[in-house]
């Protein structure tokens, strides 16, 4: 499993995480505790990580910049538009943000 990008939703407990292969495929989906999202992604090769631009994510990408990885942040309110609407339980938005990466 080689990870090019991560996308992660972050939240105040928990986040979700996906990542896509070169072709763009998403071969990994997993949610965790934000405590614990530190490490897994040290854990990853160096590859580029996506999140929405909150209170929580500039630390995080400092500390991901800090291990080599590529960080690229986007305001919120560029990450929404690109989920399912009106949907009752609401769409990944990790995903949405590796889309606009590219």
């Amino acid at each position: 499993m080689d990870i090019v990008i991560v996308g992660i939703d972050l939240g105040k407990n928990s986040c979700s995480l996906a990542g896509l292969d070169a072709s763009g495929r998403v071969v990994l989906r997993r949610r965790m505790r934000r405590s614990a999202v530190g490490s897994f992604v040290t854990s990853l090769q160096r590859c580029v990580v996506a999140m929405g631009a909150c209170c929580g994510a500039h630390h995080l990408g400092r500390v991901f910049a800090a291990q080599g990885h590529e960080v690229r942040r986007m305001s919120p309110e560029y990450v929404r538009p690109y989920g399912a609407p009106r949907r009752r339980v609401l769409p990944v938005e990790e995903e949405s943000t590796q889309r606009v990466v590219d």
